[in-house]
C-alpha cells in the first residue's frame, strides 16, 4: 500500500538554526535544527525539525553523528539535565507522527520564561519550531546573506511566510541545488533574492487524473445523474492546473475569481517557448500580415479502405513494399481493412522499414523479442524487498495497476475479469518503463497502447509499435508539458488564420490558447471518437500526409463545424468547455477527415503564407509545394482523383498589402491584424 510506504530522504543538513526574537530587541534564543527534502509517495516535502533544545547564543551546541539526538546542550536554570538516551526516544516517539504533516504549520506566539528558566519543555519546543509542507504548495524563497545564508520559505495558500532558516554551517547552496531537481527554481526579474518556485508536473499529472481518471472511471453512472456538472467539472479543473503551469508562479497573485480564467494575455508563454510569442504588436524582427482571405475551400473526395488485395499488389516478390508513396496515399484516402492493420501499422510506425525484405524482418523480429524479454526480465526479477527500496518503480506499478483495470473495458479484447489482454497491456507498460525510465509510465499512455496491443494481438510486436509511437508523443508526458504547449500555441496560430473572427470570439471569452483542445492533442482524440474510429484517425495521421502536424487541422475541422453554434449561442468560457467535452463519441470521422484535407489544401494554395504556418504544416519552401503535390497527390488512383486547387491572388480584406519581413532564425513571432 502507498501508505506503507516509507518516505526517501533526499537531501538533508543538520545545524539549521531559526533565530526566535529575530524581531525583537531581546537577546536571540537560537533553535537549532536539521532540514530536509523528502520523497513521500511521489511527493517532495520539506521538513524542518529542532534538535532537542533550544540554546542560547553563548552556549555551544555539538551535535553527534546520528542527526536525531544531541550529545551535549546548554541547561537551563532549575531544569533538569535529559541524558542523550532519552533525547533520541523522544525523537523517535514523535518522528513518525510527523511525516504525516503537510500542510498543517502552526507557530504559536512564545510564551515568556519564567521564574529565570530559559527553556521550555522539549516537546513543546519541537512542536512550536518545526514545519512541514510539500513542495507542490512552496509559491517562493528568499534568500539573503548576512556574514551565512539566510532562507525564507513563502507558502501559496494561505500566503504563509514560515521563520526564517539560518545557515550557519553552510548547506543552503546544497538544499537549493537538491530542490531544482523537483521544482522549477527562477530568479523573481524585479527582485534578484526572491526566487520563484513551480512545479509543473503536479500541473500535468492532475491533468491526466482530471481528463482521463473521470474520477474513478464513475463517468457513465455521474453522467447520467448530473451530465452538466459532470462534463465541465472535469475540464475546469483540468483548465486551472494547466493554467498554473503556464502561468508561472511570479502571476499568481493577479489571479481571478475561481468562476473566472486568468487573461490569457498575462499566462507569460512567450517566456516558456521562446519563438513561438504570439504578441499584440508590430516589434523588430516580427512577421506582421493583414487578415487573409484564403478564398473558396476545395472540394475533396475519399476512397474505401485499402483491401487485403491492394497490399499484397504492392509487395514485391521477396517482401519489400513497392509504390510507398502511393500506397500511403491510397491509406490516406481511405485507411485500412482491419485485416491488413496488423502488418501495414508496423510500417507506417517504422518499426518494419518499407524496403525490407520478408528475411529481415523475421530477424528484426527475433532481436526484437531478445531484446523485450531480457527488458521484461529486469522488472520481473525486482524482488518485493528490492521494490520496496524503489520508489520509482513502485509509483510506476502502482499507476499501471490503477489504469489497467479501467482501459477499455468495454471493449471485448478488455473486457471481464481475468481478461489476458489486461495483463499483456500491464506488462508491455511495465516493461516500456525498462526501456524509457526517465519518463516511465504517465497517466494517458495506456490509452495510446490499448489500440496498438488490440491490432497487433501480439506483445512484442504491440510493444515495439508503442515505442514508435511514444517516439512521436513522448513530449506530450514529459514534465514540462513542451510538447503540449506548442501544440496548443500553432493550433491557436492555425485558427487565427483560418477564422480570426472566430478566434477573436474565443480570445473574448477567455479561450483563445484553446485549451479545450488539451485532451484532442494529449491521446490524439482517443477519447473523443469510436474505438474503430481511433484506428481509422491513427493510420491516417500516421502516412505523414497531406502535411506536417494535419493532427492540428484536425481540431481546426472540428472546431469549425462547431463555430456557428459557439457563436450564436454566444457560449462563454464554461459553456464552451461543456460543449466540447460534450462531443465526445458524436463526431462524424469522415466528414472531419474530409474537412481537415480541405482545409490542408486551401491553406496551401494561399500565395504567401506566413512564415509561421509554412513551419506548422512543414511547406519548406514555394517552389517544393508543387513537387510534393505532384509526388504524392498527383498520382492517378482507382477512385475519383481530387481536384487540383487554383492558384489564385491573394486578397486582404482590408484593401491594404500585406507586408512580410524575413523573420529572425531563433523562430518566427506573427501578428494578424483584422
Amino acid at each position: 500500500m502507498a501508505a506503507d510506504t516509507p518516505p526517501k530522504v533526499l537531501f538533508e543538513h543538520e545545524g539549521v538554526f531559526i533565530h526566535s526574537n529575530e524581531d525583537s530587541e531581546e537577546q536571540d534564543l537560537l533553535v537549532s535544527g536539521f532540514l530536509r527534502l523528502i520523497d513521500k509517495d511521489g511527493e517532495t516535502i520539506v521538513e524542518y525539525k529542532p534538535l532537542e533544545d533550544t540554546v542560547d547564543p553563548s552556549n555551544m551546541l555539538c551535535a553527534g553523528k546520528d542527526s536525531s539526538s544531541v550529545m551535549e546542550w546548554a541547561q537551563c536554570p532549575g531544569e533538569e539535565r535529559s541524558t542523550p538516551q532519552q533525547a533520541v526516544v523522544v525523537e523517535q516517539q514523535s518522528y513518525e507522527t510527523e511525516w504525516d504533516m503537510i500542510n498543517a504549520v502552526s507557530f504559536p506566539k512564545r510564551k515568556p520564561c519564567c521564574n529565570g528558566e530559559g527553556a521550555l519543555n522539549n516537546t513543546h519546543e519541537k512542536s512550536k519550531w518545526a514545519f512541514t509542507f510539500s513542495v507542490w504548495d512552496l509559491r517562493s524563497i528568499t534568500v539573503k546573506e548576512e556574514g551565512w545564508s539566510r532562507l525564507v520559505f513563502r507558502l501559496k495558500e494561505p500566503p504563509t511566510s514560515l521563520p526564517a532558516l539560518h545557515f550557519h554551517q553552510g548547506g543552503s547552496e546544497g538544499f537549493l541545488d537538491c530542490l531544482r531537481r523537483y521544482a522549477l527554481i527562477t530568479e523573481a526579474p524585479d527582485d534578484e533574492t526572491c526566487l520563484l518556485v513551480s512545479t509543473p508536473n503536479r500541473a500535468l499529472s492532475q491533468s491526466f487524473e482530471n481528463l482521463l481518471d473521470d474520477n474513478n472511471y464513475g463517468l457513465v453512472t455521474k453522467l447520467k445523474n448530473d451530465p452538466y456538472t459532470t462534463t465541465l467539472g472535469g475540464f475546469s479543473k483540468v483548465t486551472n492546473y494547466i493554467f498554473d503551469a503556464f502561468r508561472g508562479p511570479e502571476l499568481e497573485q493577479q489571479q481571478r475569481p475561481p468562476e473566472e480564467v486568468a487573461d490569457l494575455d498575462i499566462l507569460g508563454l512567450g517566456e516558456v517557448i521562446p519563438g513561438l510569442e504570439i504578441n499584440q504588436q508590430e516589434e523588430p524582427g516580427f512577421e506582421v500580415i493583414t487578415r487573409i482571405d484564403l478564398g473558396a475551400r476545395p472540394e475533396v473526395t475519399r476512397r474505401q479502405p485499402l483491401s487485403a488485395e491492394d497490399w499484397a499488389e504492392n509487395q514485391e516478390k521477396e517482401g519489400r513494399m513497392k509504390n510507398v508513396p502511393r500506397l500511403k496515399k491510397i491509406i490516406f484516402k481511405g485507411g485500412l481493412c482491419h485485416a491488413v492493420r496488423k502488418e501495414a501499422w508496423k510500417f507506417l510506425l517504422g518499426y518494419f522499414p518499407w524496403d525490407s525484405t520478408y528475411e529481415e524482418r523475421k530477424g528484426l523480429q527475433r532481436r526484437k523479442t531478445d531484446e523485450y524479454f531480457r527488458m521484461k526480465l529486469q522488472w520481473k526479477s525486482v524482488s518485493e524487498e528490492q521494490e520496496r527500496r524503489n520508489s520509482r518503480l513502485r509509483d510506476f506499478r502502482s499507476l499501471i495497476e490503477k489504469d489497467v483495470n479501467r482501459t477499455d473495458r468495454t471493449n471485448r479484447f478488455y473486457e471481464g475479469i481475468d481478461n489476458p489482454g489486461l495483463v499483456l497491456l500491464h506488462d508491455i507498460l511495465m516493461t516500456y518503463c525498462m526501456y524509457d525510465f526517465d519518463l516511465g509510465y504517465v497517466q494517458g499512455m495506456s490509452d495510446l497502447l490499448s489500440p496498438i496491443l488490440y491490432v497487433m494481438e501480439n506483445e512484442v510486436d504491440a510493444f515495439w509499435c508503442f515505442v514508435s509511437f511514444m517516439d512521436q508523443m513522448h513530449q506530450n508526458f514529459e514534465e514540462q508539458m513542451q510538447g503540449m504547449k506548442t501544440q496548443l500555441i500553432q493550433l491557436s496560430t492555425l485558427l487565427r488564420l483560418l477564422d480570426l473572427s472566430f478566434w477573436n470570439y474565443l480570445e473574448s471569452q477567455d479561450s483563445g490558447y484553446l485549451y479545450f483542445c488539451f485532451r484532442w492533442l494529449l491521446i490524439r482524440f482517443k477519447r473523443e471518437l469510436s474505438f474503430p474510429d481511433v484506428l481509422r484517425m491513427w493510420e491516417v495521421i500516421w502516412t505523414g500526409l497531406p502535411c506536417q502536424n494535419f493532427h492540428l487541422l484536425v481540431c481546426c475541422a472540428i472546431l469549425d463545424s462547431e463555430k456557428l453554434k459557439i457563436m450564436e449561442e454566444n457560449y462563454g468560457f464554461n459553456e464552451i468547455l461543456k460543449h466540447i467535452n460534450e462531443l465526445s463519441m458524436k463526431l462524424d470521422i469522415e466528414e472531419i477527415l474530409h474537412k481537415s484535407e480541405a482545409i490542408c489544401m486551401q491553406i496551401r494554395s494561399c500565395k504567401d503564407l506566413p512564415h509561421s504556418i509554412i513551419e506548422i504544416l512543414g511547406f519548406n519552401t514555394e517552389s517544393e509545394l508543387p513537387r510534393l503535390e505532384g509526388r504524392v497527390f498527383g498520382t492517378p488512383l482507382d477512385s475519383p482523383q481530387s481536384p487540383r486547387p487554383t492558384q489564385r491572388q491573394e486578397v486582404f480584406s482590408n484593401g491594404h498589402n500585406g507586408h512580410y519581413r524575413e523573420p529572425p532564425h531563433n523562430g518566427c513571432k506573427v501578428t494578424f491584424i483584422s
